[in-house]
């Protein structure tokens, strides 16, 4: 375990050692959860407007894999396994550069990445199979979300790799849920 740990922080040196003054200002911006709050309002209008009652449903499942890849990784996890921030971590945190504040002192695992990653794999999920370019798009918008936070000093590439996996496992619940319900109860399909 103290391997991987070291293996851990040094692959998070090397990539947070990667700076500039023009990717500090995208990445604080790809970070900042507000910034996304239109793309999310969109997403939930077009659900409802292409396919109504339905609609609802994916807008219910989809809401049902965010907040429960948020409470796991925040309400069950990171107290948990106590792990510290980068930021917070005493050993390396001479190294690190937190240019947007360095958060809550716990980071393992990362809520940004469990978050982005129940979005993206949830509606790539909804998404016809032709549609691989947005499939793809999502998927890239989520490591971009999770990278943001290697880069800004507050996660390790652990708990990005931790909380993506979590993302993941509640997006194929959520479509689980999402295609019982559907196909079960007609009131959905309408």
């Amino acid at each position: 375990m103290d391997e991987l740990k070291a293996l851990d922080q040094a692959l998070f040196l090397e990539l947070h050692g990667y700076r500039s003054p023009f990717w500090d200002d995208v990445m604080v911006l790809i970070s900042n959860k507000f910034v996304w709050f239109p793309f999310y309002g969109v997403l939930v209008g077009l659900f409802i407007y292409f396919y109504k009652r339905k609609g609802w449903l994916m807008v219910l499942c989809l809401g049902g894999s965010v907040g429960l890849a948020d409470f796991i990784s925040s309400g069950i996890f990171k107290p948990y396994f106590a792990r510290l921030r980068p930021c917070h971590d005493e050993l390396i945190n001479a190294a690190v550069n937190a240019i947007d504040g360095c958060g809550g002192q716990y980071g393992f695992v990362s809520s940004h990445a469990a978050n982005a990653f129940a979005v993206a794999i949830f509606v790539s999920m909804l998404l016809p199979k032709k549609q691989r370019f947005l499939k793809v798009l999502l998927v890239i918008w989520a490591i971009a979300i999770s990278y943001s936070r290697v880069y800004l000093g507050v996660h390790y590439p652990g708990d990005i790799t931790g909380g993506a996996l979590i993302g993941v496992a509640t997006a194929w619940l959520s479509m689980f849920f999402f295609q019982k319900i559907s196909s079960r109860y007609s009131f959905w399909s309408a």
